[in-house]
């Protein structure tokens, strides 16, 4: 049975230094009280993303530390602060992009919040909402897809990349993924992808030969380091080099020189939280993700649950390498 709010307990899982994911300690704290425009949320799931090993491991800084980590979830308002208008007890809510997930319990400016649709039940949402917030923000704004072109993903079989696979097909693109096993390959191409190449060692020549040497005009690149030039290989001239990731370590060292070299290519870093920092963005993107969702187009993959207590488990698991779909905490 879930532990009432009444014994004033909260179980979280914080970090009091950085480093690798045994610093990861469970603790029980009082429950907290919002604030001036915050909520209480009783979180019911929460989602586990590649950035939350970033702040753990020290690569993103926190504001302070002990921390909470953890940047996405899904659950039930339990009380309003003064000047919260938009949402009361009881509503279904979900968020993305506000640290300090890992919690039965949690506070949360409520202008982060956005409406759950009773249709989603809160695992999916915890499974999507900054994943599918993110494949909108690579396919409709960093880039706008559209049908005919060729893109280059890769990781198409994470959390993102089958997002990006599905929402690409929608609009009429072409996927060629990269991935390093036959096994996400073929869950690549059931979300999509119309070709998988496994490995990076000839990938531009795969490419090439693919698009009848065309090359690609955009490459969403979440591996980052070891990938970088490599990825720069595979565009066409004046094509747009993604880089939202650090799977194998942050992109250090680039000369302004080698996108002319290249082909007069633009680069780019995009975050998530600059395109919904404004409230009407986050609302916009999230009504039509949950669209998506609620039409069949996304089809969100839970590949691995643990209960909030395994956190570290779950962080061990992601940074293997050994996660196919989306991962989730249980609160």
């Amino acid at each position: 049975m879930r532990q009432e709010m009444a014994s004033d307990l909260n179980t979280v899982v914080r970090v009091h230094h950085t480093g690798p994911p045994n610093v990861l300690c469970v603790e029980t704290l009082p429950v907290p009280q919002p604030q001036k425009g915050e909520v209480l949320l009783r979180q019911e799931a929460i989602g586990v993303n590649f950035i939350d090993t970033y702040f753990r491991s020290g690569l993103y800084p926190f504001p302070t530390l002990p921390a909470i980590p953890g940047n996405e979830g899904a659950g039930v308002v339990e009380k309003v602060g003064e000047g919260v208008q938009h949402l009361r007890p009881g509503m279904r809510v979900a968020y993305a992009g506000a640290l300090g997930a890992y919690a039965r319990y949690r506070t949360i400016a409520a202008d982060r919040l956005v409406v759950l649709p009773d249709t989603i039940p809160f695992d999916i949402a915890a499974a999507v909402t900054l994943r599918g917030l993110t494949a909108h923000m690579l396919l409709r704004q960093v880039y706008h897809v559209r049908a005919g072109q060729d893109i280059l993903v890769y990781a198409p079989a994470g959390g993102v990349g089958q997002l990006i696979c599905q929402w690409a097909r929608r609009l009429g693109a072409r996927v060629i993924g990269v991935t390093s096993t036959e096994e996400k390959a073929a869950i690549a191409k059931a979300c999509g992808a119309t070709d998988v190449v496994i490995g990076t060692s000839d990938l531009p020549a795969r490419i090439k030969e693919l698009t009848d040497g065309r090359m690609v005009p955009v490459v969403y690149d979440s591996i980052g380091r070891d990938t970088f030039e490599t990825s720069l290989n595979c565009l066409a001239p004046r094509g747009l080099m993604v880089s939202y990731g650090n799977a194998s370590g942050p992109v250090t060292g680039i000369s302004v020189g080698t996108l002319s070299a290249h082909g007069s290519l633009y680069l780019t870093r995009p975050s998530l939280m600059t395109y919904i920092a404004d409230r009407k963005e986050l609302e916009a993107g999230a009504q039509e993700l949950f669209a998506m969702v609620e039409q069949g187009v996304l089809k969100p993959r839970i590949g691995q649950r643990f209960p909030l207590e395994e956190a570290e488990q779950a962080h061990r698991a992601l940074e293997s390498r050994s996660t196919t779909g989306s991962t989730i905490l249980t609160a």
